[in-house]
Order: C-alpha cells, then sequence, then structure tokens
C-alpha cells in the first residue's frame, strides 16, 4: 500500500462516520493570542486547532479530519538515523466537543486493524498505553475498559506516565491520551511492563496513533481548569504509519523517499544501504523540508523561520558535497519531491519556480564562503567567526568538529552570540545603528545598498566623498555625503549602473569583528565617531575583491542578489559642501 493510499484511506475512513474534510493549515504559525507557547512553524496537528479546543466554534463543525503538514528541527543533528526526520504529515480526527473517547478508540483500533476500510495490521503485533495518573488527573481506567471491550486483553495494555500526558508547550489545551505502538520485529509476544517499556527503549516498539483527551487548559505546565468542552485530538504520523504497512526498518525506505533517494544514487553513483546512508539521508530530508517550507513563503535569511529554512538548506548543501554531488543537484532533487507531493498540495505546484529559484539563490550564497569556511575550520578558527563571517549554522559547525573529534564551546559560542545581538539591539527610543529608522527585512535591505551606494560615489566623484548620515524607512533611503557640487545627469547614471552591477554579481556581505587598529587600516569609518576597541567590519566582495568594506554595527543582508534594483530619485544639496541623495530598490 502506497502512502498515497493510505492519506485516503484516513480521510475517507473517517469522512464516513460524519467528519469534514479540511486542508492542512500553513507550515507557519498564525498567532494564537498566548493560547500556547510561541512556535515558528507547527510542529504538531493540534496547533491550528487551538481556538477551537478552547470553545470557539469552528465553522465547518464539530467532527473534523485532516493532514496536518508539521515541522520539528529540535532534533536536526538526529537526522541520518532510521527514526528522525523535520517535516512530516500528522493526520488527524477532531471532535470539538462532541464524542469521546469510546468512539475515538474504537475508530482507532478499527482503522488500523480493518482489512476492508483501514490498513489491515495484525493484532497480535499490537500493544495499548493509557495514563497512569498524577496529582490532578486519576489514572485512565475508563480507557482500559473500552479497549478491554474491544477484545484487547489486559496484560496488552500497559500505563505509562509523562508520556501519555499530552500538551503543545507549558500554556496550551492539555490531556491524557492513549496510545497504540507496533512490535517491528514481530516477534516479542505478551510482554510484562518492564519488558515493554525496555522494547520501547530500543524502539522495537513504535507509536503509530495517539488519542488525545483533550480535558484540560494548563497554564506554566500546571492545569489550571477544565476546557468548556471535551475534545478528541488524534494524531498519526503518515511517515512512521507507512513504514509499517510497507514493510520497512526506516521511514526512508518507504515511498515517501524513495523516489528522492533514487535520484540521489543516480546523480552521485552511490547505493543506498552502504556508508554514506546518513548523508543520503539528511540530503533527501532536507530538501524535503526546504520545499515545502518555501512554498508556504518562507525564504532564507538570518531571523526567525528564514533562519531555520537557511539552516536546513546550508546543512544539505554540505552533506551533498560529502557524497559528491554537483552544485545544482538539489534543484533536481526539489523537482522529484514537488512531482510527489503536487498533487496532494498544490502550494508545491503552485509555487515551483520560486522554490527552486529560493534554493539556487541560497546555494550559492553559502558556496561563496563554504570552501573558505571550512579551511578556515581546520586551522582552528573561532566558531563565532566561522557563524558570523562564513554563514556556518553552529549545528554544522559542531557537526565538524564531531568529525575531528574536537568539541565546540558552546557555553562560549552562546556568551558571544548575545553580545553580538545585544550590539544590533534597537534602543528603547526606536532608533537603530545605521540610520534605520526600524529593523526588518526592507530596511536591512536598503541599509545594505547604502553601503553600495557609498563606495560607488567614491569610485565616480572621488575620495573625497565621505557619509555625513543617513536615514533608511521601509520605503527609501537617505544618504547625505560629502561633495562641492551638484551630481551630473551622467555621474547619477553611473553611480546607479555600479550598484546595480554589483547586485547582480550577487556579493556576499560578510561581517568581521577586529581590533579598531587593524579595521582602520582597511576600512571606511567616520573620524569624528567614537568606537571600541573591538569594531565591526562589513565587507561586500570576495577576499581579494572586496568593493566595500565600512565600519558598521548592522544589521545587513548576507548577499546583494536580495536587493533587487537600485534607483536614485534625487539629488539635491543639504548644505554648503553636503549633497543628499534619495533612493529605493524596485523588489
Amino acid at each position: 500500500m502506497q502512502s498515497e493510499e493510505i492519506r485516503e484511506k484516513f480521510l475517507k475512513f473517517f469522512e464516513k462516520r460524519g467528519h469534514v474534510l479540511i486542508p492542512s493549515a500553513s507550515l507557519v504559525t498564525t498567532d494564537e493570542a498566548g493560547a500556547m507557547d510561541a512556535t515558528l512553524f507547527n510542529t504538531a496537528g493540534m496547533q491550528p486547532f487551538v481556538p477551537y479546543l478552547l470553545g470557539e466554534p469552528h465553522p465547518k463543525g464539530e467532527r473534523l479530519v485532516n493532514v496536518q503538514k508539521c515541522l520539528r528541527t529540535i532534533d536536526l543533528s538526529d537526522v541520518g538515523d532510521n527514526t528522525h526526520n523535520t517535516f512530516f504529515e500528522m493526520m488527524g480526527n477532531w471532535s470539538l466537543g462532541d464524542y469521546f473517547k469510546k468512539e475515538a478508540i474504537t475508530w482507532s483500533y478499527e482503522f488500523l486493524t480493518s482489512k476492508e476500510e483501514g490498513l489491515g495490521l495484525d493484532i497480535s503485533h499490537l500493544y495499548f498505553t493509557v495514563f497512569t495518573g498524577n496529582k490532578k488527573v486519576e489514572a485512565d481506567k475508563e480507557s482500559i475498559e473500552i479497549w478491554k471491550s474491544l477484545g484487547i486483553p489486559e496484560h496488552r495494555i500497559y500505563y505509562k506516565g509523562e508520556s501519555n500526558w499530552w500538551s503543545a508547550g507549558l500554556n496550551s489545551p492539555a490531556g491524557p491520551s492513549s496510545e497504540m505502538f507496533y512490535d517491528i520485529t514481530e516477534k516479542l509476544g505478551d510482554m510484562t511492563q518492564e519488558e515493554f517499556d525496555k522494547a520501547e527503549d530500543e524502539q522495537k516498539v513504535v507509536e503509530i496513533w495517539n488519542d488525545v483527551f483533550m480535558m484540560y487548559r494548563q497554564e506554566n505546565g500546571e492545569i489550571t481548569g477544565e476546557l468548556p468542552q471535551k475534545n478528541i485530538d488524534t494524531g498519526a504520523g503518515l511517515e512512521r504509519i507507512t513504514t509499517i504497512v510497507q514493510g520497512k526498518q526506516s521511514m526512508y525506505e518507504t515511498d515517501l523517499f524513495l523516489p528522492v533517494i533514487k535520484k540521489i544514487e543516480e546523480l552521485s553513483g552511490l547505493e543506498f544501504g552502504g556508508k554514506f546512508d546518513r548523508q543520503i539521508k539528511i540530503v533527501a530530508d532536507h530538501i524535503r523540508t526546504a520545499v515545502f517550507i518555501i512554498a508556504d513563503g518562507v525564504i532564507p535569511s538570518n531571523t526567525g523561520r528564514g533562519y531555520i529554512l537557511r539552516r536546513v538548506l546550508r546543512r544539505a548543501i554540505r552533506y551533498s558535497d560529502l557524497i559528491s554531488l554537483k552544485h545544482g543537484s538539489l534543484l533536481a532533487l526539489a523537482e522529484i519531491i514537488i512531482e510527489k507531493y503536487k498533487n496532494t498540495y498544490s502550494e508545491l505546484k503552485k509555487n515551483k519556480e520560486i522554490i527552486k529559484k529560493e534554493i539556487d539563490v541560497e546555494e550559492n550564497k553559502f558556496r561563496q564562503t563554504l570552501e573558505k569556511g571550512i579551511r578556515e575550520f581546520e586551522k582552528g578558527e573561532d566558531p563565532f567567526v566561522l557563524f558570523t563571517t562564513y554563514g556556518f549554522p553552529i549545528e554544522l559547525i559542531t557537526e565538524l568538529a564531531k568529525e575531528k573529534g574536537q568539541k565546540i564551546d558552546l557555553e562560549d559560542f552562546n556568551n558571544k552570540l548575545k553580545k553580538h545581538q545585544e550590539l544590533s539591539r534597537t534602543s528603547s527610543a526606536g532608533m537603530f545603528k545605521g540610520g534605520l529608522t526600524e529593523a526588518n527585512e526592507e530596511t536591512t535591505k536598503l541599509h545594505t545598498a547604502t553601503h553600495l551606494l557609498n563606495s560607488a560615489l567614491r569610485q565616480v566623484l572621488g575620495n573625497h566623498v565621505m557619509q555625513k548620515g543617513s536615514n533608511i524607512t521601509a520605503e527609501r533611503l537617505r544618504f547625505d555625503f560629502t561633495h562641492p557640487q551638484k551630481m551630473t545627469e551622467e555621474e547619477k547614471k553611473k553611480v546607479e549602473e555600479i550598484v546595480n552591477q554589483k547586485i547582480a554579481e550577487k556579493l556576499p556581505v560578510i561581517l568581521e569583528e577586529m581590533p579598531i587598529q587593524e579595521a582602520e587600516k582597511i576600512a571606511i569609518h567616520s573620524f569624528n565617531e567614537k568606537y571600541g576597541d573591538i569594531v565591526k567590519v562589513y565587507s561586500i566582495g570576495s577576499e581579494g575583491d572586496y568593493f566595500s568594506r565600512e565600519f558598521c554595527g548592522g544589521p545587513h543582508i548576507s548577499n546583494t542578489s536580495e536587493l533587487g534594483h537600485f534607483k536614485i530619485q534625487k539629488e539635491e544639496a543639504v548644505s554648503a559642501g553636503v549633497r543628499r541623495i534619495k533612493a529605493v530598490r524596485n523588489r
């Protein structure tokens, strides 16, 4: 049974039982008004349902069924084994104040075991767990009785503690759960509680279904009361169930991953099932994740969701090198992913060209610093410099160190990162470094454009040009500089051409911190400004061929290709010997 059929069977099973099919929400989370801990992406199927679990009526009714796109990157360094991945699909059926434990448990069991309507799993390989209780919630004896009424012997039902209490954070709806496990060895038979716990730890039995009885509101990790209605939140991971149904040892052996893995084999000349399995799995997983993130409107950046995407893509790029995939191979893999999922998730087909463009741009950016960054790592360069100057995610630095039998001082790294962030943080008055009126994606891009403009002006007008001030909004930049006379139309056109040429060249923007004595020898700075002993220098271009180098507190984009087209709107006098340019970028 292929994954498409499993997904379709699940949806039809619950539609037949009065559930309304609703589409997956975006991977990108929405504001849930403090209902639960903030996350950048939906990490569980229940997240988009939080308002309705809390009592708000759902426009489609009380019985719903869906397959939700989810993303978890907390275990990024573990991806590559048989059980960890980042993007996954969570099949779910929902009761919002309608049916409760009896129906939820009964239908779960029917879908797993029915040969006609469900998956037809062998009952002898199934095990069941219920919540053992705590100070505020009693042991779930009711669920035990429901399982027994379905013919499950009591010795196949086990009590579990925290693993059978489900919430999506310290502040969210919560409740006990009953879980279903499958013996992937198909040899274990009856087990004691202790034997079952050991088999779970050894991943000989794996959870394939989770019925959460969402009854309580949780605040700061403590139950503060009951919800206005009793809800059912079912979670059944498609990747894990597909692995069981297809009789595989790993999700990477299923049809969800095999098409892209076969393409990796073709492009690399390697065979899956050998010593490069981990690298192949990482590339396959990460490119799949990147495709789905970009399809939902996220692009690589240095903050928030964009940084998670950047981490995933750059890790994929590094591991693609380790298995000899040529530059550009990730685009071919993205094509496979889009083709595999386009009928289920139309946004992949709709945004195909955007997906390919963003992957290509990010690969080109990272490759401009990747080789040199690895050389610097080999020389023992500070991990924080690799992070800020060469764009290496800390996970990648840690893995490089592990391969060499070294350890990264994460405490030192985090302390430096904290100081770095404090330097870039806005003051309470809302004034930003570099003349930014606010810190956002557009002002950051225009801030980088002022550096290109400054260098272009010096190239066209002469080295007497010095910045006298700037003001940047999301709509335009304003740049004041020293020059004794009005610029000619030819001079303005030449400056524009130089800036746009540097944008077209896709130059990296590199941050370095260095002693002021060293910085003064290589970078433009204001003689009237007071600096500390250590200063930040932003360079645009590659080593030995920098177009611009300036003292600057940031923030900046990572590559000039992000700027679009630069256009001077106006050039005018400010005072004697000081001129002003107003410019915009066309997106």
